[in-house]
């Protein structure tokens, strides 16, 4: 008798762990068709509305079965060589010592990864990426070295301190005061990520970095899973705003692991912002001085993202059209 009600009571039991985990299963999906992008492939997400027109550039490569990683070179190389653009690339803004310093990092479906950081002269730092990881036995090349290197392969050097932003450099050392504000206002980040027809990953992420850093200050750019993540078998997310509050969470691979849980892109991105949230706060410092948004993309072509605060917004490109998003966000 004994046996037979432990029996009934274990089997009882089980069935309802069962009818839990169906209920969970359903929960979970609900949660990613409310809270995720719908899934498409091919797709392109990039952050800050400059996204618009990289994404353009992406989409002739993907429109036309093309590789994800062709697309985000393809994408982020539109900012890049912006002379309008004070952000990234040709027309970024410069360190306090009037030195215009890049960082760039580029991964692929196969987690081939290759980075730059601290490169000066070099228009394209997300090609030289490439090339650090297509050419050499390493994934990172910095400073002086990553020149020469760019140098020895084909790209050409040149002077990358506009007009505006030398003009801007000499108006600050007035002062010198170092103060990054939240936003897109003195630096930014275009990261892209990228879901081809074939239903492979790519990401790329590339800047000027904070306006008026210290010389040799790296943020999370160039750094894979701080500033760019992606796993093929899962998903893609990358960052922007201010590089050290991600790089203290190494937040796209936390984000692409919580994809790999079972969460949304969009549950996986707010996660990831209370992270920081939490830390900021333990560490007694203010909410108001920081901005980090993360935008995901999962395997079957969704898509979210959160921010600290507001201003953060995001492009993203697929079969219906190339829009702008503002993104969601913790500080109301």
């Amino acid at each position: 008798m004994t046996n037979r009600r432990n029996f009934l009571k274990t089997t009882a039991l089980a069935t309802a762990g069962v009818a839990f985990q169906s209920f969970q299963s359903k929960s979970d999906e609900t949660e990613m068709d409310i809270n995720s992008g719908k899934g498409t492939k091919p797709i392109v997400l990039s952050t800050w509305n400059f996204g618009l027109q990289a994404n353009e550039a992406a989409w002739e490569v993907l429109q036309n079965k093309g590789r994800a990683l062709d697309a985000v070179e393809a994408g982020v190389k539109i900012p890049e060589g912006d002379v309008n653009e004070r952000s990234v690339g040709y027309g970024g803004r410069p360190d306090r010592d009037g030195r215009v310093t890049l960082d760039s990092c580029i991964m692929d479906e196969f987690s081939n990864i290759g980075s730059v950081a601290c490169l000066e002269h070099i228009k394209h730092p997300i090609s030289v990426a490439r090339a650090v990881m297509e050419k050499t036995p390493h994934v990172m090349l910095v400073g002086e070295g990553a020149l020469q290197f760019a140098i020895t392969q084909g790209f050409k050097k040149e002077n990358l301190l506009v007009e505006a932003s030398e003009k801007e450099w000499k108006e600050w050392l007035k002062t010198s005061e170092y103060l990054p504000k939240a936003n897109i206002e003195n630096h930014d980040t275009i990261g892209m990520i990228a879901l081809d027809a074939q239903g492979n990953l790519s990401g790329a992420c590339t800047t000027s970095g904070m306006a008026f850093k210290m010389h040799g200050r790296v943020g999370d750019s160039p750094i894979i899973g701080a500033g760019l993540y992606v796993d093929n078998e899962i998903g893609a997310a990358t960052a922007t705003g201010h590089g050290e509050e991600v790089i203290r969470i190494t937040g796209c691979h936390l984000v692409v692991e919580l994809m790999r849980q079972g969460k949304s892109p969009q549950k996986a991105c707010e996660e990831a912002v209370m992270r920081i949230v939490k830390l900021t706060q333990n560490r007694g410092k203010n909410l108001k001085d920081i901005q980090v948004g993360f935008i995901a993309l999962n395997k079957k072509g969704e898509y979210g993202s959160y921010c600290v605060q507001g201003g953060f917004n995001y492009a993203v490109h697929d079969a219906t059209g190339n829009k702008l998003i503002d993104a969601n966000y913790f500080l109301k």
